[in-house]
């Protein structure tokens, strides 16, 4: 008989090493199952959410492998489909801004370790922002594609500008606040070197006008006195309230006489407004300047001499006050 010519105990390891087989054959079927599940349930989620995924084949010739349907949400109907058709698509809605953020993912040059910020033109014209995680597919070492999940962040793009802003504003008169203000200075202190013209702006008898009409009116006053001084802001002058009635202006890229010429304009508006029947708050403010050929490494002593100019020009303001009544 069989069992005669072997011994019991090769039997015996020779049964157990085939049932440890067919549990292992077992096990594996099983992880594979759930694996399975668990990467259609992961893509049955991305595809019904607002993200969506694509493959683009970059060699040997552009072209879109996959991209999930909820594309076309932000896209339009018929999107997909034609992105299929045409894969430059994407290369003509894109930003003008990020058009090299776009080349540069397509042709391996991009950082995939972090996530790629880009901008789509979607079914209405309008810009939409999305966040991308990407990731390169090569083959002996060449790029043959890129795969990656894409997330529209417009609330986040909007919440972060909202946030920028209340850093950089004042709250009462919504113009540049006294951070935005040392943001700038230290710019042009240790980095861009340019010609600076720095004006510092103080009410005369503000106090008054709190103690006397109250807080109300004086804050009536800071704002109409924001409001009037910001006129004169343009791409290189900023305007700024640095403390509770002080006000300063950066102009850079100026010439002496064109600093004088801001300053003359600046009271000739401040006349204006007086005049006018309109305006309840009469406006009396001291100025002073300073100004440098050369921004780095001066921006403290300018600001110093402009503020010593200011105080000047109301001791002077005062005694021409003094003399008349």
């Amino acid at each position: 008989m069989i069992y005669m010519l072997f011994p019991l105990g090769f039997l015996t390891a020779s049964v157990l090493g085939m049932i440890a087989v067919t549990l292992l054959h077992i096990r594996w079927h099983k992880q594979k199952k759930e694996l399975m599940q668990k990467h259609n349930q992961f893509v049955h989620v991305l595809e019904n959410s607002k993200d969506f995924i694509y493959y683009f084949q970059v060699y040997p010739q552009k072209k879109y492998e996959y991209l999930s349907p909820s594309a076309e949400f932000f896209f339009g109907e018929g999107s997909i489909e034609r992105a299929f058709k045409n894969p430059e698509v994407p290369f003509s809605d894109i930003h003008s801004d990020d058009y090299d953020i776009l080349l540069k993912k397509v042709n391996g040059e991009a950082d995939y370790s972090k996530s790629i910020i880009q901008r789509w033109k979607d079914k209405d014209g309008v810009y939409r922002s999305f966040e991308e995680y990407t990731t390169p597919i090569y083959e002996k070492g060449k790029l043959v594609g890129i795969q990656g999940v894409l997330r529209n962040i417009d609330e986040k793009i909007e919440l972060q500008q909202k946030l920028q802003y209340r850093l950089h504003h004042d709250t009462l008169t919504g113009i540049y606040n006294r951070e935005y203000f040392e943001s700038n200075f230290t710019k042009f202190n240790e980095q861009e070197n340019t010609s600076m013209g720095v004006i510092l702006c103080d009410l005369d008898e503000f106090k008054y006008t709190n103690d006397t009409y109250g807080h109300r009116e004086g804050d009536a006053l800071i704002t109409a006195v924001a409001r009037l001084l910001n006129k004169f802001a343009t791409e290189d002058t900023v305007v700024a309230r640095i403390g509770g009635d002080e006000f300063v202006l950066l102009a850079a890229e100026k010439k002496q006489e064109e600093i004088e010429h801001l300053i003359k304009n600046i009271f000739e508006e401040i006349d204006v407004h007086n005049r006018s029947g309109v305006n309840k708050t009469r406006i009396k403010m001291s100025l002073g300047y300073a100004f440098t050929s050369d921004s780095r490494g001066q921006m403290s002593e300018i600001f110093s001499k402009a503020d010593k100019n200011m105080y000047k020009n109301k001791l002077k303001r005062k005694q021409i006050l003094t003399v008349t009544n």
